[in-house]
């Protein structure tokens, strides 16, 4: 059997280092004794992307050595994420042909045997249906990761309900099932979990120390949006918002953050925003990694999303930027942003609301630098990266014993 590619040279197998050095062979075996004590965690994921849920998990590989647990990773749809993360834990890619090809589950088995991991991470309904055969087959629990309502999407009602049910059967075998968010694990609770087995994780991002000293804009607003664009996203709505808020003689300018995820969707909006006059107050800035710079150059962060979210990590990271944030009053936007505390929500869908929060901002009645402050403050009780990988890492120490 051909062995998978690995992209992170694989650490050596655990064992007592040999020295003729008394101190070096102390501080050897002190580090040997750390790494006894840790947890290996394989981390199942799909790989195409590098958006919130990519991010979530290259923050755990970075974060979750503290609490002495080590990571790995294998990718199913190795893409985007190998190239853009910036962790440097082991990456296995074992790319399945299609969405029912199960041949990598035998694979990740026996990466698991062979490298001696202690448990299994999955983070998408892909990732879960090999990972329930490949834990069953090495002998080891797994747990998995719900970053979103996989039940909600616009125009992919078939794929939806497919996956739905993949992802209800291959929890059958999971110990536990994280939900980042309140509304998260409802929604999970919803379709058949038991409740006893969900564990609220909210997302999390690195805090800033301190909140960056800002201006409120005096004549031009920058507005930014950040996704992987797609109908679910509200791009739409937003465009037409941004054109009602031009014939109102408001100066604002939009920049569009991301990657569409088809090439006819991207006509269709290139081609919107054409016909709403807006091509020379719209940026498309493609794909970026550096998504806080980013937002500490944005004066308002805008979510147009039309159906429920997780926890979207662009959210959280504008917060710990001390961005306001003009949001859908959806799942996973409302359970971060409180509305005219830290930024304002509106229906989605609605592009005279939206229209009209932003406005409401840059006309000044909404004080622009108390939604900075309290969103900055929020970010850092309540959404740290380091809170995340502490929860899961107890998670894990749980179901191992």
């Amino acid at each position: 059997m051909r062995m998978p590619s690995l992209v992170q040279e694989t650490p050596p197998l655990i064992s007592p280092p040999v020295s003729s050095s008394p101190s070096t062979a102390e501080a050897g075996f002190q580090q040997w004794r750390r790494r006894r004590r840790s947890v290996r965690v394989l981390h199942a994921i799909n790989g195409e992307h590098f958006a919130g849920a990519e991010r979530v998990q290259d923050l755990l590989a970075l974060r979750l050595p503290e609490f002495g647990i080590e990571t790995a990773f294998v990718c199913l749809k190795p893409d985007r994420f190998p190239a853009a993360r910036r962790s440097i834990t082991p990456l296995y890619k074992l790319p399945m042909k299609g969405r029912f090809d199960l041949r990598p589950a035998w694979r990740l088995a026996r990466i698991i045997r062979e490298e001696g991991f202690s448990l299994l991470h999955t983070h998408t309904p892909r990732a879960a249906l090999i990972g329930r055969i490949a834990a069953r087959l090495a002998g080891i629990p797994m747990v998995h990761h719900v970053h979103g309502q996989t039940a909600s999407e616009v125009g992919r009602r078939w794929m939806s309900w497919l996956n739905v049910r993949v992802e209800r059967f291959s929890l059958g075998h999971a110990k536990a099932v994280i939900a980042v968010s309140e509304s998260a694990g409802r929604y999970i609770a919803n379709h058949g979990m038991a409740a006893e087995r969900v564990r609220v994780v909210s997302n999390g991002v690195p805090s800033h120390e301190r909140l960056l000293p800002r201006a409120r804009p005096r004549v031009r607003w920058t507005l930014s949006t950040i996704a992987l664009f797609r109908p679910r996203k509200g791009l739409e709505t937003l465009l037409e918002a941004l054109a009602q808020l031009r014939r109102e003689k408001l100066s604002v300018r939009l920049r569009a953050i991301g990657s569409f995820e088809s090439p006819d969707y991207e006509k269709s909006v290139r081609v919107l925003t054409a016909r709403l006059g807006l091509d020379d107050f719209v940026e498309w800035a493609g794909f970026r990694s550096n998504v806080v710079e980013e937002l500490l150059a944005t004066d308002l962060l805008v979510f147009p999303s039309l159906l429920a979210e997780g926890l979207p990590m662009v959210i959280i990271e504008a917060m710990a930027a001390g961005t306001p944030i003009v949001g859908s009053r959806v799942d996973g936007v409302a359970d971060a942003v409180r509305d005219g505390v830290d930024g304002l929500l509106c229906e989605p869908g609605n592009p005279a609301e939206l229209a009209s929060a932003i406005g409401r901002i840059v006309r000044g009645e909404v004080d622009w630098q108390d939604l900075r402050s309290n969103a900055w403050r929020r970010q850092r009780e309540q959404f740290s990266d380091r809170g995340m990988a502490h929860r899961i890492a107890a998670l894990y120490r749980e179901i191992l014993g």
